[in-house]
């Protein structure tokens, strides 16, 4: 079982990247010069790499290797992108590993990209890269190749030493449940659970209860022995089911307009482990939004903009916008899920302007587009 924070810090210790790594400061897969450049490095590592895994460390700072982190990517689907785009798709992996000095809600990034033998290329046109193309690593550099393709195995043994040299001990998976409880989750109630003899998985929130079902905010939930974080939200609520052989996460979204909130289901995952020292983890999302009348929608869709016109011009709300800024990433999530489409460009472009401007309703906005990405990759 290989600790992915060690893992990590193997990769680092190369300095440089290479033929089988890559680092990022982050990547941008909402847009679509970021999702572009991220498909053509997972298609040039799968052939650069036939037989073994090869990895994208995301979160650290190019030139001097230090780890900056991340937000929390929760995007189980990001499986379904790489096979939309690429033919002979390598199995895709992005996991968030669990660094103790980063703040709250940053972790570092790690995507494992594992090639199925065969000579990946981009299976369509997507910004300025061709329906076609195939690219390799040279170094540290993603190329095109037109000719002369031949998938080389040069990085196998390599590779095995690192995944062998982060492999996870007893030490380590105590160290991490005593510092998850006692010193990162201190002001939560804290639960850990073993399965199978093997996997240590602990979970911390604040617990409520409503008619005999138990709900969580604030929730972490980590899978220790690969320091590995399986979920993270500091706004929503979810309910946790598990047995002897699974843990389940039932995720829940507060939608509504005005005062009429209610809690939606967004997405069931299951974690289900196995006797022979592995795991799967299945995802479905299980999200049916409000409806509601156009002409209302209109209106709030209107309303949003002069608001984010103001602001860009730097000119004072009054109290009625003020509300409507505080509820402006909730009511552009329902515009967007009733076939305002356009509302999703409004939610990037001003992902910077409400960074500076209120931090509560930059990270609701954050939120929405991470619900929006669950349900554009579903």
């Amino acid at each position: 079982m290989i600790n992915k924070r060690l893992l990590v810090k193997n990769l680092l210790a190369h300095n440089d990247e290479n033929s089988f790594y890559d680092k990022k400061r982050f990547i941008s897969i909402g847009e679509k010069e970021g999702k572009a450049k991220f498909l053509k490095h997972v298609c040039a590592l799968a052939n650069s790499n036939p037989k073994n895994n090869s990895y994208i460390v995301v979160g650290v700072e190019d030139e001097n290797n230090e780890i900056i982190g991340v937000d929390f990517f929760d995007d189980s689907k990001i499986q379904n992108l790489v096979n939309a785009y690429l033919d002979n798709p390598p199995l895709i992996n992005y996991e968030n590993i669990h660094f103790p000095k980063l703040p709250e809600g940053k972790v570092v990034g790690l995507v494992t990209i594992r090639s199925n033998g065969k000579i990946c290329a981009l299976r369509k046109n997507i910004w300025k890269y061709y329906g076609g193309a195939v690219f390799f690593r040279e170094g540290s550099i993603s190329m095109p190749k037109v000719f002369d393709i031949e998938l080389k195995d040069i990085n196998a043994k390599t590779v095995e030493r690192l995944e062998q040299h982060a492999r996870n001990n007893i030490e380590l998976t105590l160290d991490g449940v005593i510092d998850f409880i006692n010193n990162r989750h201190a002001d939560l109630t804290s639960h850990y659970k073993v399965f199978k003899e093997q996997f240590v998985l602990c979970w911390a929130g604040h617990q409520k209860k409503v008619k005999d079902q138990e709900y969580y905010s604030r929730v972490d939930i980590e899978l220790i022995n690969e320091q590995v974080k399986l979920f993270y939200s500091a706004l929503d609520e979810i309910s946790i089911d598990y047995n002897d052989d699974s843990f389940a996460i039932l995720e829940f979204v507060q939608l509504g307009l005005g005062k009429l909130q209610k809690y939606y289901p967004l997405e069931k995952v299951v974690i289900t482990f196995s006797e022979n020292g592995t795991y799967r983890l299945n995802s479905q999302l299980v999200f049916d939004p409000p409806q509601y009348e156009k002409k209302t929608l209109h209106h709030i869709f209107n309303a949003n903009q002069a608001v984010l016109e103001k602001l860009r011009n730097n000119i004072a709300l009054n109290q009625s916008e003020k509300r409507d800024l505080e509820h402006l990433p909730d009511t552009f999530l329902i515009c967007y899920l009733n076939g305002f489409e356009d509302s999703k460009d409004h939610m990037e472009n001003a992902r910077s302007l409400l960074k500076n401007v209120d931090k509560k309703v930059y990270q609701s906005l954050k939120e929405a587009l991470r619900i929006i990405r669950k349900v554009n990759y579903n």
